[in-house]
């Protein structure tokens, strides 16, 4: 394709915590490119995602959702969704349409919008987990929000089902500039491998102790060998802030952090279509989210 008929551009996907947004970036994209869990504020980081629709590459900015934060690591967060607007040719204003009141809960994030972003700046309206809710209250949110903000468009989904997302690639693609793609036709992200291997692990972490440890972990991959029959042995470290913390990671006889290395071994394998040997140390670094140089490995700033 020649670069009158190819699009190329960027969708900030903006949202409250637990809105969706990397489940739906996970859709759009057709793979997983970024870690879900059920519990809030999973995304740290700005997170890119490759979509292909027609003749439009689409550049997804899965970014951390937006919380009322407290603490500098939350700070940083909320900064960096925030900061990834100035990179977008669109925006994807993400609601979860099951919440109690959607739209007074999404106001901060309109207020931002209204005062912050180019006038020229097209902001489409996604309200997600509708199957959850009834067909008249979706109808009366949808023009309680567009009388708050003038949105370009809105689209109503299951990102979790897929339900009603083609629509909201069809949308994407016309606000993408004429351009030639950025990224092989096979890409699906820009994140380092190391990187996401990291994150995977941090999913699994996630996903078995999220009640018992909140926002307490940081996952870093410090060395990647890969061995001349194919296979790789990376080796990552676990940060937690307290030594009961790290017991709690470890588990009894070590069988918790046994379990969590087991499956992120079985997801990188999968990915990664070769035999994989994973080391998991468990390491107590005092306040870590509260430490400049450990939030810019997370690509955040303090």
């Amino acid at each position: 394709m020649n670069i009158e008929e190819t699009r190329c551009g960027s969708a900030c996907i903006l949202g409250l915590a637990n809105a969706g947004k990397s489940t739906l970036v996970n859709h759009l994209v057709g793979q997983k490119v970024s870690i879900v869990s059920h519990k809030a504020q999973t995304t740290r980081s700005r997170v890119l995602g490759i979509a292909l629709h027609k003749d439009a590459q689409i550049m997804l900015l899965d970014t951390p959702g937006i919380f009322d934060a407290k603490k500098t690591l939350e700070k940083a967060m909320v900064a960096a969704a925030y900061d990834a607007l100035e990179d977008a040719d669109c925006v994807v204003h993400l609601v979860d349409a099951s919440l109690k009141n959607p739209a007074e809960r999404n106001t901060p994030i309109i207020t931002h919008l209204r005062d912050k972003l180019p006038d020229n700046m097209p902001v489409v309206l996604v309200l997600n987990k509708i199957d959850a809710v009834k067909k008249e209250a979706l109808l009366k949110l949808a023009g309680t929000m567009n009388e708050a903000f003038d949105y370009q468009s809105t689209f109503m989904i299951s990102a979790l089902k897929g339900h009603g997302t083609e629509d909201v690639l069809s949308g994407l693609r016309d606000f993408m500039p004429a351009s030639p793609w950025m990224f092989e036709e096979d890409e699906v992200t820009d994140m380092p491998m190391r990187l996401m291997a990291a994150e995977i692990t941090r999913e699994k972490i996630f996903n078995q102790l999220h009640q018992e440890l909140p926002q307490s972990t940081f996952v870093e991959t410090e060395e990647w060998n890969n061995f001349d029959n194919g296979s790789i042995k990376i080796s990552q470290l676990v940060y937690v802030h307290r030594d009961s913390q790290k017991a709690i990671v470890l588990g009894k006889g070590g069988q918790r952090i046994k379990q969590i290395g087991q499956e992120a071994r079985a997801e990188l394998e999968e990915l990664l279509q070769t035999k994989i040997h994973l080391k998991l140390f468990v390491k107590v670094q005092k306040d870590w989210s509260e430490h400049p140089e450990i939030l810019s490995k997370l690509g955040l700033s303090a």
